[in-house]
């Protein structure tokens, strides 16, 4: 029997119908679904997740958050992720929810692909070079102000060497996943998912001669903060962080685990840019002169 983790976003007014259904279509699937602690008490009789290692998929109910906090909850183990879209956008995740009984009918039978997402390793370096926070990150890494109005100096190094210095609101430091996140907003390329790379992408840059810049994966991003305030602040994926003081430092570099995100056959990446994302130009009018 398939062993199939379920995390949750409580935000969600209908989760715990969602939660009831799950539990009354998993013996038509030959699937056991357990779930985390903070679902216990609107799953009903559910079982708990005793061990992430002895899952053999983990389903996502919500929206991209949910899926990035999973990533994280892995920390590198290789389970493949199903992502149930409950919200509006959903660009990570999988189908819809009013998709998920079918998706569930597929993965139960074997038919699905499993595609790799590149990860980051995320670090901030105390004044001595010395590690004091450590993350793993889906889809990028944000130096940036906190609540003053100037820009930021801001020193990057790839590789020991210097490729810029921002006068910059902030840099994202994004994965391919990433980059159709808080990158594409700052104006950074869109990359498919498959072409692993670490994208860096200034936050509204006090010049016209600064953009954004595609690296190999094999690359280690350092970036420091010249002559900054003590308001900086590092977010991983939009949901942890610390703050950033003066002579610290922000080591970025592809982690060694990857993410195994569920698709099936019948889904690209490009359908879903013009799908989510209206990419493409504009649906009825271009399409007709093509």
């Amino acid at each position: 029997m398939m062993r199939v983790g379920v995390v949750g976003h409580r935000g969600y007014s209908g989760l715990p119908e969602v939660l009831r259904n799950l539990t009354a279509i998993a013996p038509s699937l030959g699937v056991s679904f357990h779930f985390e602690e903070e679902l216990l008490d609107v799953a009903g009789d559910a079982q708990p997740i005793s061990s992430l290692d002895d899952l053999d998929m983990l389903l996502t109910l919500g929206g991209d958050g949910t899926v990035l906090r999973a990533a994280r909850l892995l920390d590198g183990r290789q389970v493949p992720m199903l992502g149930i879209n409950l919200g509006r956008l959903g660009f990570l995740t999988c189908c819809g929810i009013d998709e998920m009984e079918k998706a569930l009918s597929r993965v139960a039978v074997g038919d699905f692909q499993t595609s790799r997402r590149m990860m980051l390793e995320v670090r901030a370096l105390d004044p001595s070079g010395n590690p004091r926070e450590r993350w793993l990150a889906l889809n990028d890494a944000v130096l940036h102000k906190g609540g003053f109005a100037r820009v930021v100096g801001l020193r990057v190094t790839v590789d020991g060497e210097l490729i810029a210095a921002y006068a910059a609101d902030g840099i994202v430091v994004a994965t391919p996943a990433g980059s159709t996140a808080y990158s594409l907003s700052a104006g950074g390329p869109i990359v498919v998912p498959t072409v692993e790379s670490i994208l860096l992408s200034p936050i509204s840059p006090h010049t016209l001669a600064i953009r954004p810049v595609v690296l190999p994966p094999t690359s280690e991003v350092i970036v420091e903060a010249v002559n900054a305030p003590d308001e900086l602040l590092v977010t991983v994926d939009g949901q942890v962080g610390t703050s950033f003081g003066p002579g610290d430092a922000l080591s970025v570099r592809r982690a060694e685990p990857a993410v195994l995100l569920v698709r099936f056959s019948d889904m690209t990446f490009f359908s879903r840019l013009r799908r989510k994302l209206a990419w493409g130009g504009l649906a009825g009018r271009d399409e007709a002169t093509c």
